[in-house]
Parts: structure tokens; sequence; C-alpha cells
């Protein structure tokens, strides 16, 4: 694998992926929202050899990804979308809770479906797929309804996608469903405590490696794996009257 492209990567993971990629001497192409944060990030790095102005929740999105994968010469070994927003919510605010749907399910639908048909047009090269969801999808939260319902969308969309490669005999696409705990980023930078909080750097890192070892699901670092399987032997009607919540 030498060419890689990262939605989202003007910030949090996706900017740490794109980091380690390039210091292991791949190409990669990046996209996000803000065209001046893209062209800072390739003015100081020589392997960032492409950019593109996207934001997941328009209708151009899918048709600026193909411009991007264009700009790489249409060879593209590694796509990653990280490009996701959350809040607590237990007010339940519509606009953030709809917010939330369109970037982390709708956004993600355009770009991974539009990627997905991509590879699927070349069938004589490996290529992997990877999305960043979350632990947030083993259960629902209260605290974050529409975030946690969101990934878990994106858990069973990519769960599809692997069963529908093996429908179309697509043995050369490697989906790969990422789910972190919480990592030090904006994105938690909301005034709330956020507990066993993950470096961003070393995230990025298990990232890639997974990767390169072929796991088609993620679940980065030990003490998260822990929890996850001891929620997933907690009964709904338990899960439902307990207080998972951020201090």
């Amino acid at each position: 694998m030498q060419r890689a492209i990262v939605i989202g990567a003007t910030s949090g993971i996706g900017r740490e992926v794109t980091q380690v990629l390039t210091s292991q001497g791949w190409e990669v192409g990046i996209a996000g929202r803000r065209q001046e944060r893209l062209q800072e990030l390739q003015r100081k790095n020589l392997n960032i050899v492409a950019t593109q102005q996207l934001d997941v929740t328009r209708s151009d999105a899918p048709e600026r990804l193909l411009q991007l994968i264009g700009k790489m010469g249409g060879d593209v070994d590694f796509i990653l979308h990280s490009s996701g927003i959350g809040y607590q919510n237990t007010a339940l605010d519509m606009e953030k809770e709809l917010a939330t749907v369109e970037t982390n399910a709708l956004g993600m639908t355009r770009i991974v479906g539009t990627a997905f048909n991509y590879l699927a047009e070349r069938p004589s090269h490996e290529a992997h797929l990877a999305v960043i969801s979350s632990i947030a999808g083993t259960h629902g939260l209260g605290a974050a309804p529409a975030y946690s319902a969101s990934k878990r969308f994106v858990n069973h969309y990519l769960e599809s996608l692997q069963q529908l490669c093996h429908i179309r005999r697509l043995h050369h696409i490697h989906l790969h469903d990422i789910r972190p705990g919480f990592v030090r980023t904006p994105l938690l930078a909301d005034g709330h405590h956020y507990p066993l909080q993950l470096d961003p750097r070393r995230v990025a890192e298990d990232i890639v490696r997974g990767i390169r070892h072929n796991r088609s699901v993620i679940t980065i670092d030990w003490r998260y794996r822990i929890l996850v399987a001891l929620w997933r032997l907690i009964p709904r009607w338990l899960w439902v009257r307990m207080r998972v919540v951020s201090r």
C-alpha cells in the first residue's frame, strides 16, 4: 500500500493518521471542509500530494471525492473516512441531534458508498476502506443519543458492505471498522470530563497497524476492549437503568 486518501484530515484522528502515513513514506491526498487548513498541511508536508475541499453533508461530496481520487492519478490503496461530530445532549436539542445524524450517518454513507463503488470497479487492485466509528455503538447512550445511534449505524453499514463483498465476490476490498474510545481531540473539548483519554498519535499508529494486519474490527486500546466486552454482557433491561454519563 502506497497511496491513501484521508477524509476529515484537518484535525483529530484524521490529521494524526495523515502524519503517520506520510512519515512511513505514503503519498496522501487529504479532504476536509476548511480549504485553508488543507493547504497549510500540504505546505508543511511534502508527502501530502493533493487536497480537496469537501463537506460530507453536501450533495456534491461524492463528486468531490472522485475529483480527489483523480488528483491522485486514479490509483488509491487506502481510503479513511474520519469525519464525524458528537455531543453530550441530555437536553435532546434537536439541532444537535439532526446535525449528528446528517454528518455521522448520511455523510458517512455518501462517502463510503462512493468509495466502495470506486474500489469495486478495480478488481485487480487490493485496497482498504476504513471508517472511524466508536465504542459508543455498543449500546445506546442516554447522554448522547444521536451519537451512539449513528455509530451503531456505521457498525452495521460496514458489516453489510463486508457481506456484500462476499455476495459480489469483491475479495480485493478490505473493510475496517475502527472503534476508539475517548481520544484527546478537539471533539472532546466541550467542558466535560472524559475518562481513559487516549493519545491521538498512538491511536493513529494503532489504526495503521491494524490496517496492515487486515483486521476488520479495530477496537483501540486493551482497556476499551475489556470495557466493550463487559458492556456486551449487560442485558437491555439493566443497561437502560444505568447512568452512563461523563461528569
